[in-house]
C-alpha cells in the first residue's frame, strides 16, 4: 500500500509532523491519499507560501486560559503559548508568517498587551513555529532565546535545516539574544522555565518544563516538542546531521521519564486540544491531565523511528 518499508515509514513520520495527527485518528487513510497524490503531498510541504499549507495552520482559534497564568494564543493547530508574569510576558512559538495579527488579537482579547511580551521562545526552528517571530520581535522589542543547536538555522532563515532547507528562506532570519542549553533556566518575574534539549526533529528542538498556579493548585506543565521524523532520507545519508540517530534515541529516553501534571505540544492536534477543549468551555486545567495520551503519542512516534531504523539496515 505504501511502497517499500522505508518510504512508508518516512512518509508516515512526515505526515505526523505536517498534519500533527495521531496515527489512530484516521491518519492511515489520509496518509494513503497523500502518498498516492504527489502533488498534494508536495503542496503540504511547501514552506514558502502560507496558502499552500494546511488550512488548520492559519485558521484562527479563540484564545483561552489553560492553567494559572498560562494561555493558548495560537491558531487552530499551530500551538502558541502566552505565559504572563509580574514583569511582562513570555511567548512560545508564533506559527506561520501570517499569524502575527492572530496572536496579537488573541493576546488583546485575553486582556493583555502585546507590547508587554519580553521574551520569545520556540520549540523548534521550523517555519510553522517561527514564521512570525521576526515581526513580533520588531513590534515588541522582546529578547529572542533559542536552543543553541538551532541558532544557525534561525540566523539563515531555515536554509541550513537538514530536512527542510535547500537555499530559500522559509522564515525571516533572526539573530538570537541568548543561546540556551539543556537544563538552562529562563526567568521572568515570578516564572522559571527549564529548557529540555530534545533534538532530532531539528538539531535544537526543545521542550519546556515549569510550574503555574491558580487559586487552588500548582500544576507542573510540560510543553513537549514531540520527536516526529521529517526526513525521507536514510539517516546514514544525512551528512549534515551525523548524530541524528543518537539524538532521537536520547530524546525518546528523556521524554519517557519526564514527570508533569499537564502536557501540551507544538501542534494542537498532537495533544488532542480539540477533544479536550471547545471554544467557550469553562476554565478547567484538569482536562490536560493526560499521561496515557502522552505515553501513546510518544510510543507511536518511537515505533515509527524504530521501524525506519530497521528498514535502513
Amino acid at each position: 500500500m505504501f511502497g517499500n518499508n522505508s518510504d512508508g515509514v518516512a512518509g508516515m513520520s512526515r505526515f505526523l509532523y505536517f498534519y500533527g495527527m495521531k496515527k489512530q485518528i484516521k491518519g492511515i487513510f489520509i496518509l494513503a491519499a497523500l502518498l498516492l497524490s504527489p502533488g498534494l503531498f508536495a503542496s503540504a510541504q511547501n514552506k514558502s507560501s502560507n496558502q499552500n499549507n494546511p488550512a488548520e495552520w492559519s485558521k484562527p482559534f479563540p484564545p483561552f486560559r489553560i492553567a494559572g497564568n498560562l494561555y493558548y494564543v495560537g491558531t487552530y493547530d499551530l500551538a502558541c503559548y502566552l505565559i504572563t508574569t509580574t514583569n511582562g510576558h513570555i511567548l512560545i512559538n508564533t506559527g506561520l508568517s501570517n499569524s502575527a495579527s492572530i496572536i496579537e488579537s488573541n493576546v488583546k482579547s485575553l486582556g493583555f498587551n502585546n507590547k508587554d511580551i519580553k521574551i520569545l521562545l520556540t520549540t523548534q526552528a521550523h517555519f510553522d513555529h517561527l514564521g512570525a517571530m521576526a515581526e513580533i520581535k520588531k513590534e515588541t522589542g522582546a529578547k529572542m532565546m533559542i536552543d543553541a543547536a538551532d541558532a544557525d538555522v534561525l540566523a539563515d532563515g531555515g536554509q541550513s535545516d537538514y530536512a527542510l532547507g535547500g537555499g530559500n528562506n522559509s522564515f525571516e532570519p533572526l539573530k538570537p539574544d541568548r543561546l540556551l542549553h539543556d537544563g538552562d533556566s529562563i526567568k521572568l518575574g515570578n516564572m522559571n522555565l527549564v529548557l529540555l534539549h530534545h533534538p532530532g526533529h531539528t538539531k535544537g528542538s526543545c521542550s519546556f518544563l515549569f510550574d503555574v498556579k491558580d487559586k487552588s493548585q500548582t500544576y507542573r506543565v510540560l510543553i513537549a516538542n514531540m520527536p516526529s521524523i521529517v526526513t525521507q532520507q536514510k539517516f546514514q545519508d544525512i551528512t549534515t546531521y551525523p548524530n541524528i540517530v543518537a539524538d532521537y534515541t536520547n530524546t525518546f529516553q528523556s521524554l519517557r521519564k519526564q514527570s508533569f501534571d499537564l502536557w501540551l505540544s507544538s501542534h494542537a492536534s498532537q495533544f488532542g486540544l480539540h477533544e479536550k477543549h471547545k471554544p467557550g468551555d469553562a476554565y478547567n486545567p484538569k482536562v490536560f491531565i493526560d499521561r496515557p495520551g502522552y505515553d501513546q503519542v510518544l510510543a507511536d512516534l518511537e515505533d515509527a523511528f524504530r521501524k525506519k531504523l530497521k528498514a535502513e539496515q
